[in-house]
């Protein structure tokens, strides 16, 4: 004899949340959102809204070209004769064309410097003109590892300098990024010199104008400005700040964009950790600054400027 069962309980809703329809109430937040980014807090430019470049895309243009600079350490281990050269154009020929895309992103987003109606095939163009400066770009990356390797007693070799110093990723990242500032894709350049600061703890302002030789030691915590000048040969250490003392207004009050207002460090200067050198002065050839210095004066050549000469220092440095 079958049995029968017993009808079901109905489910239980003890201890359930209660949700009552438009619980974050969208409506008015979502409305609320759209008049602030529309009117009261509008800082989009007039026109159709762009895509800004992408992060990512950047990142994996960086990456291809610092591969294509340096293929054996930074791409494929087992690259020989035969291979490397299909690898490293192949591999300049992916990150060259994302980079087009996103320096023409780059251009209509915010303008740069380049004229209204920016086409892809100006972006094609300027990415060219890159291009052909990376052969350049490489030699002065070589005299920076050269410089690392001498001018740090625990490098023992190049390869450990080039994949395992934050310094010399970021120098990699800064000459490419100051390639691109200069040709007029400022906002391309100024978003890789931000991935290089995210990597490294250290940055540099794409429009900073670096010599041949340069050495980062340690490197975490280094700010360097956009219109600092260094020479050639220069050493510093982690948390130095070549920064600006003010900056200076126009007669309404606005900051006056790209004033000179950062140092110049001639050549042959070692500037030791935590100094911090500010406005337009100029540290001359051959000199060594302390750690912890505080200097907004003139330095001559050939100088060593401690915490202590500097404190007593009738200039004021």
């Amino acid at each position: 004899m079958k049995r029968e069962l017993p009808p079901a309980s109905p489910p239980s809703t003890a201890g359930a949340v209660s949700r009552p329809p438009g619980r974050w109430q969208l409506d008015r937040i979502v409305a609320e959102l759209r008049t602030s980014r529309e009117e009261t807090h509008s800082i989009r430019q007039d026109g159709e809204a762009r895509r800004a470049p992408s992060r990512d895309a950047l990142e994996a243009i960086l990456d291809g070209l610092t591969e294509a600079l340096f293929p054996r350490h930074y791409g494929q281990s087992d690259l020989d004769g035969e291979n490397i050269d299909y690898f490293v154009g192949n591999t300049l020929s992916t990150a060259l064309d994302s980079l087009s895309a996103q320096i023409h992103r780059g251009a209509l987003f915010v303008g740069d410097e380049l004229e209204p109606g920016f086409a892809h095939e100006e972006a094609i163009e300027l990415t060219r003109a890159f291009a052909t400066q990376l052969p350049s770009v490489r030699g002065l990356l070589i005299n920076d590892l050269r410089a690392a390797f001498v001018g740090d007693p625990a490098a023992r070799n190049f390869p450990e300098i080039l994949i395992g110093y934050p310094g010399m990723t970021a120098i990699i990242h800064h000459r490419l990024a100051h390639l691109l500032y200069q040709i007029g894709a400022r906002l391309v350049a100024r978003l890789m010199s931000e991935i290089a600061h995210t990597r490294t703890g250290i940055d540099i302002h794409p429009g900073a104008r670096i010599g041949s030789g340069f050495f980062i030691d340690h490197g975490t915590g280094v700010v360097i400005g956009e219109t600092a000048i260094i020479g050639n040969n220069v050493r510093v250490y982690q948390a130095v700040t070549l920064g600006a003392r003010h900056f200076p207004t126009d007669d309404e009050g606005h900051v006056i964009k790209g004033d000179a207002r950062h140092p110049i460090v001639e050549d042959d200067v070692v500037i030791y950790a935590g100094a911090t050198i500010l406005g337009r002065i100029t540290i001359g050839r051959g000199s060594t600054i302390g750690g912890n210095v505080w200097l907004t004066k003139d330095v001559p050549p050939n100088s060593i400027v401690t915490q202590a000469t500097a404190r007593n220092s009738p200039s004021g440095a």
